[in-house]
């Protein structure tokens, strides 16, 4: 007889709580990797948010799949109708994750996962929006260090502007009740493990 020892042994399994997850951390910390397995491993329960952002595609991306392309008029209009959960300008483009997106999911009995900075993450908690939060911790600021170094596509100022930003995160991280979980990816497999047992836990009472 079989033993199931492993969540991801089970097919199309359903998420207790449905929730969007966000998961935050600083640059180079593995978010990707391991939500990229959750994804792999569960594809007909998770989904990446959509964002909305007032930039131009660029070659390859395709409007609904990288991102929902829209105007700067169109923009403003939807978050003055308090239509995001969180937004941001970077440079002179606006990016921002609207509520519509995650309840379009949510109707096709999917989990949102959104991938968020920390100023997105106090954004949705100043809201109050209904969402399960994830923190992405490294072993230390100098495995972070040596894992940015050593992807070889930063230069020393990009390096130095994540190192600051993280500190930044790291720092919120440590706020009482600001994340329903911690996980310190030390060891990919482990971490892992941590994150899907966490999204399929029961919610608490």
């Amino acid at each position: 007889m079989r033993t199931l020892t492993n969540i991801a042994d089970i097919p199309r399994q359903t998420v207790p709580d449905s929730r969007p997850i966000v998961i935050s951390g600083p640059s180079g910390v593995g978010k990707g990797t391991l939500y990229g397995r959750l994804f792999q491993n569960h594809p007909d329960t998770f989904t990446l948010s959509v964002s909305h952002t007032t930039r131009g595609p660029r070659p390859g991306e395709t409007d609904g799949v990288h991102y929902h392309f829209v105007t700067k008029d169109a923009f403003e209009a939807l978050k003055a109708a308090d239509g995001f959960v969180e937004s941001a300008k970077f440079g002179d483009n606006y990016y921002g994750t609207s509520k519509q997106t995650i309840e379009e999911q949510k109707a096709k009995g999917k989990v949102t996962v959104l991938d968020i900075e920390v100023e997105g993450v106090k954004q949705i908690q100043a809201q109050n929006y209904p969402a399960r939060y994830v923190f992405i911790a490294p072993p230390s600021e100098e495995a972070l260090e040596q894992r940015l170094r050593g992807r070889g596509t930063e230069s020393e100022e990009s390096i130095q502007k994540r190192l600051k930003q993280a500190k930044v995160e790291l720092e919120y991280a440590k706020v009482p009740g600001v994340h329903e979980k911690i996980i310190v990816n030390d060891d990919l497999d482990k971490a892992y493990k941590e994150l899907e047992e966490f999204v399929f836990a029961e919610p608490k009472a």
